[in-house]
């Protein structure tokens, strides 16, 4: 089977072929620093990060770019309420969302272009629109007609009959509802409110629109016409749609050839919000005391165009599969003796390879590639227990394992580093063994557990990991 997608645009399954062979050129909305990201836009971002793997895996050079909105509404509004300059303010929640994206492994796009560096480009753009007669100018303001641009609507599928209604109107604001259809900002002519938010250019004094942000920030890296857009069910309109307006309007060309986008996330079976007291960051549930890995793991589990319900109980879940696969990984590690081969293990790896790709190339279906591993899991189990595998089986085990892992990043132990207290601990419990002083022994073991540290005798002795 060939890798597919399911594209927004066409809204059909289509057989993904890059621009450029081997090269595929991405773009992802990236967040509106303004606060912490919260685990529904970690949801489209571990989506994303997917995606990006999973083409890596297949042989692909992947060429991605994820925008930083510094500059917006929420923005401003947020850093004049606070008293901070916006640079300053908005300069805080970046830090906090790359470190937000290295905690759950998320891989590092090769450009974050931010918004406030690139007015230029933008300027630019919006020239090119005013020229061709597509844009207007409201007082200080500059607008896109979406009544220039007969294709306006395509993304989203929506009637000409409340395209012609709303042409005559416009909106300032960043977003909007479905159901407001109307010119939209390119530009935002300065007012009081902005405070000493602006730029002055050659088509005046003001702030661009989030949207026009987007398209002058990936043409200019990705160029005109490339491969893949992707983001939140919630950004396909306005925002996507107009993207596609602007650039093509101005560039003659089509834009992009592949839309995907990411369901809603809901939290316990209701929306996220403040109000219903299931609203969380990342660092809320690391508060909390759950791993990293396994808020990946949960976010990584549903289909990305299926709705994700977001548990604490998919997260205990998820600890659970983490510590299998991981003990799987030591043991098959540990298990391979000196002998011959066996024919079974090539056959289990090649099985668990073929499922893998085969679920991930429809559409980047994770459940068949999941089921695919846990088979594998299973499989060799039983083949060490009945039989046991030699050195050379384990190593294309674990060379299979590994190669999944470069998409789904939940095997590999974090790194932790014993104290001097835990391996006192751990010397102690040893040398009570010696002595056959079980009751100092197994309280030292219940001490270590509560730390965190588990302990796994053996023939071999004593090893540790630690608790999920």
């Amino acid at each position: 089977m060939a890798l597919r997608f399911f594209n927004t645009l066409t809204r059909t399954l289509e057989e993904f072929t890059p621009v450029e062979p081997g090269v595929v050129r991405m773009y992802t909305c990236g967040p509106t620093v303004y606060g912490f990201a919260h685990i529904g836009n970690f949801r489209t971002f571990m989506f994303e990060d997917l995606l990006r793997r999973y083409l890596k895996y297949r042989g692909y050079k992947v060429i991605h770019v994820m925008n930083l909105t510094d500059v917006d509404d929420k923005t401003i509004r947020d850093s004049n309420a606070e008293g901070t300059p916006l640079a300053e303010y908005t300069t805080r929640y970046k830090k906090a969302f790359f470190e937000d994206l290295d905690v759950l492994h998320i891989e590092r796009a090769e450009h974050y272009p931010e918004a406030t560096t690139h007015i230029p480009e933008m300027v630019v753009l919006i020239k090119k629109l005013l020229d061709k007669g597509i844009a207007y100018r409201s007082g200080n303001d500059i607008y896109f007609s979406i009544a220039k641009f007969p294709d306006y609507g395509k993304l989203a599928h929506m009637d000409l009959e409340s395209l012609q209604a709303g042409a005559s109107q416009r909106t300032t604001s960043d977003e909007y509802e479905k159901e407001q259809v109307s010119d939209f900002a390119l530009w935002k002519g300065w007012d009081e409110t902005d405070g000493d938010v602006f730029w002055e250019t050659e088509i005046g004094k003001g702030r661009p629109g989030w949207h026009i942000e987007c398209s002058a920030m990936s043409t200019k890296y990705l160029g005109n016409h490339f491969d893949i857009h992707t983001g939140g069910v919630d950004n396909m309109f306005p925002h996507h749609e107009n993207e596609i307006a602007q650039s093509e309007a101005a560039n003659d060309e089509k834009f992009v050839n592949y839309w995907l986008h990411a369901a809603h996330l809901i939290v316990e079976g209701r929306k996220m919000a403040k109000s219903f007291g299931n609203f969380f960051t990342v660092r809320d549930l690391l508060a909390k005391g759950y791993p990293a890995v396994a808020i990946r793991y949960l976010l990584l589990s549903t289909h990305y165009r299926a709705s994700l319900n977001f548990t604490f109980d998919g997260l205990e879940g998820a600890k659970s599969a983490i510590q299998r696969l991981r003990d799987f990984y030591e043991n098959v590690r540990t298990a391979g003796k000196d002998g011959v081969a066996s024919g079974k293990a090539d056959k289990y790896v090649e099985s668990a390879k073929s499922q893998f790709i085969e679920g991930l190339d429809d559409d980047l279906n994770i459940s068949p590639a999941f089921a695919a591993i846990f088979d594998f899991v299973r499989d060799v189990n039983r083949l060490i227990a009945d039989e046991g595998i030699s050195k050379e089986d384990a190593q294309k085990m674990i060379a299979a394992m590994d190669g999944f892992d470069t998409v789904l990043a939940i095997l590999k132990k974090e790194e932790v580093l014993l104290d001097a207290e835990v391996e006192a601990l751990i010397k102690e419990r040893n040398d009570s063994r010696k002595a056959r002083n079980f009751k100092r022994s197994d309280e030292i073991r219940d001490q270590l557990l509560a730390m965190g540290i588990v302990l796994e005798d053996s023939p071999q002795g004593t090893v540790w990991k630690k608790k999920l």
